[in-house]
């Protein structure tokens, strides 16, 4: 009987070794929103500069570089900006402003003409390029939300 368990242990690891390797898999939840400013400073006067001074912040925790190409993040509204062809690096930040801009490495834009984030309550998410769901989790508060953990965020 202990040979017949051992054979089934060796076996199952083995199957284990020789599964391959895939975005999903491989990324894990090493990218996470790590802060939320749903509340622009001063009044919300729809000026460019108000609409990116409201943004979300993802973090690479991870010592590797990960693409974040077709990752989308959304609101519960459904509005969606989508990576295109982007790297965020090891232990690296990004921020997606909601109104234009010029993207740079650390700084990339929604391009929308109003406001995403709802000072009174909303969600954030993410999805990889699988169209699959980060782990969730929740968190409450006004302004500048920072958010540790997982990659769904509600406030």
């Amino acid at each position: 009987m202990k040979t017949v368990a051992a054979l089934l242990a060796a076996v199952a690891i083995a199957a284990l070794t020789l599964l391959p390797s895939t975005p999903a898999f491989a990324t894990g939840h090493r990218i996470q929103i790590n802060e939320i400013y749903y509340n622009s400073p001063g009044t919300d006067t729809g000026s460019n500069s108000s609409l990116n001074a409201e943004w979300v912040r993802l973090y690479n925790t991870s010592s590797s570089r990960i693409s974040l190409t077709n990752w989308t993040v959304r609101d519960a509204a459904r509005h969606v900006f989508k990576f295109g062809t982007y790297t965020l690096g090891a232990h690296s930040y990004v921020k997606i402003h909601t109104g234009h801009g010029t993207r740079t490495q650390t700084d990339r834009y929604w391009n929308h003409s109003g406001y995403i984030w709802n000072n009174t309550g909303d969600t954030a998410a993410l999805r990889d390029d699988g169209g699959g769901w980060r782990p969730e989790s929740g968190v409450k508060g006004t302004g500048a939300v920072p958010v540790h953990g997982d990659v769904r965020r509600q406030y």
